[in-house]
């Protein structure tokens, strides 16, 4: 059997690779389907997008995703594996529709419920390039009625592949240097947003030192393998950072 995506070949399987060798009967072997099914889901997945807005405040229309119809594409294997004839088709697709979209995102950012500001020093172009990237991460993120966001969730791990660079940590109370150094100040920002906001905080931790872009015991610590920071939604409404 031959499988293809847009008319590009992306599979070849034969049925006695899913044969059972442990039956004398045309039945498949599920565990190797399963995994093959896997694998073809990966390769033929387009992620959706959410609706988003530009740093100018227009909405950027959100874009629909696209992934393997398991359930269409095991009747067409069936069909195949209980048949002579060789097969040729074409991956089934469903949609998958993003979370946010362009009528959502233009309701929900009609009223401001919170927010806060903190100033860093944009000649130490390692932080403040940290600083830009995880920002970039958390914004346009939407939280919907009831759900945690997680800082680290959403960041994702600092690593250099990701662009994050060298700069000013604090551990144990001591300054250092770590990838990733200055993305406390977006956590620490956000902390004290959703605080004002009324939001329920339900994981946050202060630094071991005194930072000074806010005020004592209003930071928010955050580390990939130690503290995240969290906060629920106890909106009625989905809210948007």
């Amino acid at each position: 059997m031959t499988i293809t995506y847009e008319r590009d070949t992306i599979a070849s399987v034969n049925r006695t690779y899913f044969a059972n060798p442990l039956i004398n009967l045309p039945i498949a072997d599920h565990d190797r389907l399963e995994a093959f099914i896997q694998r073809l889901e990966k390769s033929v997945y387009v992620p959706p997008a959410n609706a988003s807005i530009d740093k100018h405040g227009n909405i950027i229309s959100e874009k629909v995703g696209y992934t393997l119809d398991r359930e269409i594409f095991k009747r067409l294997f069936y069909t195949y594996f209980f048949t002579k004839d060789a097969s040729t088709i074409e991956a089934p697709m469903r949609k998958v529709y993003p979370a946010v979209d362009s009528e959502l995102l233009s309701q929900i950012r009609v009223k401001r419920i919170g927010q806060y500001a903190t100033y860093f020093n944009s000649s130490n172009k390692e932080r403040s390039h940290n600083i830009v990237l995880a920002s970039e991460a958390i914004n346009n993120q939407v939280i919907f009625p009831g759900e945690t966001f997680s800082f680290n969730k959403t960041v994702g791990k600092r690593t250099k592949e990701k662009g994050y660079l060298r700069a000013p940590v604090i551990v144990r109370g001591e300054l250092s240097e770590d990838i990733g150094g200055g993305i406390c100040q977006i956590s620490s920002t956000l902390y004290n947003a959703v605080d004002s906001a009324g939001m329920t905080i339900t994981e946050r931790y202060s630094h071991s030192k005194r930072v000074a872009y806010v005020p004592p015991g209003r930071d928010a610590t955050v580390s990939w393998y130690g503290p995240d920071f969290r906060f629920t939604n106890n909106y009625q409404q989905p809210i948007l950072i």
